[in-house]
């Protein structure tokens, strides 16, 4: 099946790789940033271009979900089948006379980190069982574990990814900002970083709270907060109130 993925960003760059590494390169990578896409074209390559999108079978739409409807009026194949790899869009916001679809990697994608390719959950919809089963067969390719899912449940996993990981590295950054104005290395949290994230592999996350909220210390929390001020407080105070609201402390 001849493949074009449109996009020069992180996702475009990883599905890219993972298709090339298990034999079925895309015929073209398109896109505007001629220099990101010149060497993502250099490192698998694969031919690129900035202005003519090739005539494919697949497009698989890998950009920022407010650039997804612009982008997709690009492809005029009535007969191709065209898929986004947005977590929060319905396929109907592919905007063409195409056959619609989703094909969204539930990661996070950076181009400097190596992924294992295998371990990342897909999840497929199509307008019909043909473009279903096509799209779980390039899936599979990639990875061990791809599964069907409407918008309406794309939505929630979306949504529970953000809290998993955008919110957590979010509160990675505000902790490194508060050990680097004290001058304490960021590198001696992450032992402790590794092992929550561990634990969570064997034990339910609720069960596996600790801090000062969950044992309801007071003396604690007060310190804490004399310590904190602007953004950081108010996150601080939101984060151990919902604990504590969780635990009906």
């Amino acid at each position: 099946m001849q493949t074009v993925i449109i996009g020069s960003g992180n996702v475009a760059y990883h599905i890219a790789k993972a298709l090339t590494l298990k034999g079925v390169s895309p015929a073209q990578i398109f896109g505007r940033n001629e220099a990101e896409l010149k060497n993502i074209s250099e490192e698998l390559h694969i031919p690129y271009s900035t202005e003519h999108l090739e005539d494919a079978d697949l497009y698989l739409i890998c950009v920022s979900d407010n650039a997804v409807e612009s982008v997709s009026k690009m492809i005029m194949k009535k007969d191709a089948l065209v898929a986004h790899t947005s977590g929060s869009l319905p396929k109907e916001i592919l905007a063409g006379e195409y056959r619609k679809s989703s094909f969204y990697p539930l990661q996070t994608f950076s181009k400097s980190k190596e992924l294992e390719y295998e371990k990342i959950p897909f999840f497929i919809e199509a307008e019909n069982e043909s473009d279903k089963n096509i799209l779980f067969e390039l899936a599979s390719r990639i990875s061990e574990n791809v599964m069907e899912s409407d918008h309406e449940k794309r939505k929630y996993i979306h949504l529970t990814a953000v809290f998993a990981c955008n919110f957590v590295n979010h509160l990675f950054s505000r902790a490194k900002e508060i050990s680097d104005s004290q001058e304490i290395p960021f590198d001696y949290f992450l032992p402790l970083i590794d092992e929550t994230v561990q634990k969570i592999h064997e034990i339910e996350p609720k069960k596996a709270q600790t801090g000062p909220a969950v044992r309801n210390d007071l003396r604690v929390l007060a310190l804490h907060e004399k310590l904190l001020k602007d953004e950081s407080l108010e996150i601080y105070k939101t984060m151990n109130h919902s604990i504590q609201k969780m635990y009906e402390l």
